[in-house]
């Protein structure tokens, strides 16, 4: 088998020649609006399109509004050195450093991408930090009310989706102006209920900030203290509470080198049973829960295996389970973030999930819609897009997973396309037929999905089985609207059906559509006995 590592320095090699092309998606304005009244876009909100940047803090290359700052390449003479923790943070190996939030920090060295060494002003000791739990003491970024790089949605998303009292707020960086933000306040009136407003931040050429012209301030600490005596839709009573942000590695050292010991792995609890193996939680190195996908020997070549992981490893998205790292020696471990709810079939057959309106459901349709208009934009292809390879969080935060991996399975009864372990019912004509796989054969997938979603999991094409539906499909069979489901999200999910891949939708029109459908095509919803 070879020495593990020389098995990933070669993989890397090859990986190093793939095609990841970086597109930067299109911005939607930032407004004075409410989401009851937002103007459609159908195009994403932002994600953050470089993958090396992708997890640096805040989304920037560099914490703007810092003086003389630190940017990845080592800290220079006069540069910001003295930093905060934002979150509580425990140790995972003897290589980083435990900390309490409001811990100072001196950063000695920021060469090692997302993870810092830092001296504590607390304790005297060194170590490695997150360098998204830190920000520069007195910074913009150090605020509680300060989300950084998130989009419209995700402002909403976090607004909305807590008990969150009227008046609760967050400011972000604007989408649209460079170096302005937007503030983002929870409301609610007898006509829409609850919903969010959304005001721009300007800048002034001399520096100060204002919403109105009429009053002007220097900072934007300023500003907000202001309206939390002054009204604009309310006062501003509170920061909308921060989740913990995600680390794209289990820790400084498997940042490059991400081939792990098995012995480091504890398999505690089995979450259930795939075709191909089982996904248990589990725990490395003692002390960081983990999901662990273990594949049956034979299911794909270690090698193969281990090439597509150095292209799944770079690819960073906050609607994507980020990969952590593996075991590539049979039987393969694949070492993953953890998803609280499991997948998004069992939750909705079993879970929670079968008591969620058509809001939430559309919610979560457009959350997986974002994370593939991101896979799209890389150039890369899914393959086995369906409830099953979607993760639930807390929060009905939903993720993708398993991209990639269906293209190296090895299993004849697989790779035939049309026997029995192959996911007919999910697959354009095209690729099943064909082996045409193409990100328009996982756009096909997608409306399959939001089948999925709208009968909580109920099986695609009931009463057919998997030679009916591909013969049916062929001459031009598409599954009829389900019971409650509007006419207009079915009309969405059978152009996801055409015949002729170039006219299916992308999935950058797809998570518009999706995130603006209550207030640009559905406007007048309003829930019914399931729906």
């Amino acid at each position: 088998m070879g020495c593990a590592h020389c098995k990933q320095k070669k993989a890397a090699a090859k990986a190093a020649a793939a095609e990841l092309s970086d597109l930067s998606p299109s911005n939607s304005p930032d407004g004075v609006v409410s989401t009851a009244l937002a103007m459609p876009r159908y195009h994403p909100g932002p994600t953050h399109p470089t993958i090396p940047d992708y997890n640096k803090p805040f989304g920037s290359a560099c914490f703007p509004n810092a003086n003389a700052q630190t940017c990845a390449g080592g800290i220079t003479g006069g540069g910001v050195t003295l930093f905060i923790a934002l979150y509580d943070y425990d140790a995972r190996t003897e290589d980083d450093l435990s900390f309490q939030k409001g811990e100072k920090f001196h950063i000695i060295n920021n060469t090692e991408g997302d993870w810092w060494e830092a001296r504590s002003l607390n304790t005297g000791k060194s170590g490695y930090v997150p360098s998204n739990y830190v920000a520069p003491v007195d910074s913009i970024q150090a605020e509680e009310w300060y989300f950084g790089k998130m989009g419209r949605k995700d402002a909403e998303r976090q607004l909305l989706g807590q008990d969150n009292p009227r008046g609760t707020f967050l400011i972000r960086e604007s989408e649209t102006t460079k170096g302005a933000y937007s503030l983002s306040i929870r409301d609610w009136d007898d006509g829409k209920g609850d919903h969010v407003k959304h005001y721009k931040i300007r800048k002034l050429d001399n520096g100060g900030y204002y919403i109105t012209t009429r009053t002007q301030f220097d900072t934007v600490h300023e500003l907000v203290q202001h309206y939390t005596g002054e009204c604009l839709c309310c006062r501003l009573i509170g920061s909308c509470r921060r989740g913990m942000p995600k680390l794209a590695d289990l820790s400084v050292k498997t940042k490059d080198v991400w081939e792990i010991p098995r012995e480091s792995l504890q398999l505690i609890k089995k979450l259930g049973n795939g075709q191909f193996g089982e996904v248990w939680m589990g725990m490395w190195n003692g002390t960081t829960k983990v999901a662990v996908k273990t594949l049956k020997p034979g299911t794909m070549s270690p090698e193969a295996f281990l090439e597509e992981a150095q292209i799944m490893k770079r690819l960073r998205h906050d609607k994507l389970v980020q990969l952590y790292a593996v075991v590539s020696e049979e039987p393969i471990y694949i070492i993953t973030e953890f998803m609280s709810q499991g997948s998004l079939l069992d939750f909705l057959k079993d879970g929670e999930g079968g008591n969620l309106k058509l809001p939430q459901l559309v919610d979560m349709a457009a959350q997986i819609a974002a994370g593939m208009a991101y896979i799209e934009r890389m150039n890369y292809i899914h393959r086995d897009l369906r409830a099953a390879n979607i993760l639930v969080g807390e929060n009905l935060v939903c993720k993708i997973a398993d991209f990639g991996l269906a293209r190296l399975i090895e299993d004849n009864e697989y790779t035939a396309r049309q026997g029995a372990k192959f996911p007919i019912k999910w697959t354009a004509p095209e690729a099943a037929l064909y082996g045409r796989f193409t990100i328009k054969s996982d756009v096909w997938s997608f409306g399959i999905l939001l089948t999925e979603l709208i009968t909580k999991g109920r099986v695609p094409y009931p009463g057919m089985n998997n030679r009916e539906v591909l013969e049916q499909v062929e001459r031009g069979y598409r599954m009829p609207c389900a019971v409650g489901c509007p006419a207009s999200l079915h009309e969405l999910m059978v152009q996801c059906w055409r015949r002729e891949a170039d006219e299916r939708h992308t999935f950058e029109y797809l998570q518009g559509f999706l995130e603006d459908y209550f207030t640009a095509t559905e406007p007048q919803y309003q829930p019914g006995e399931n729906l």
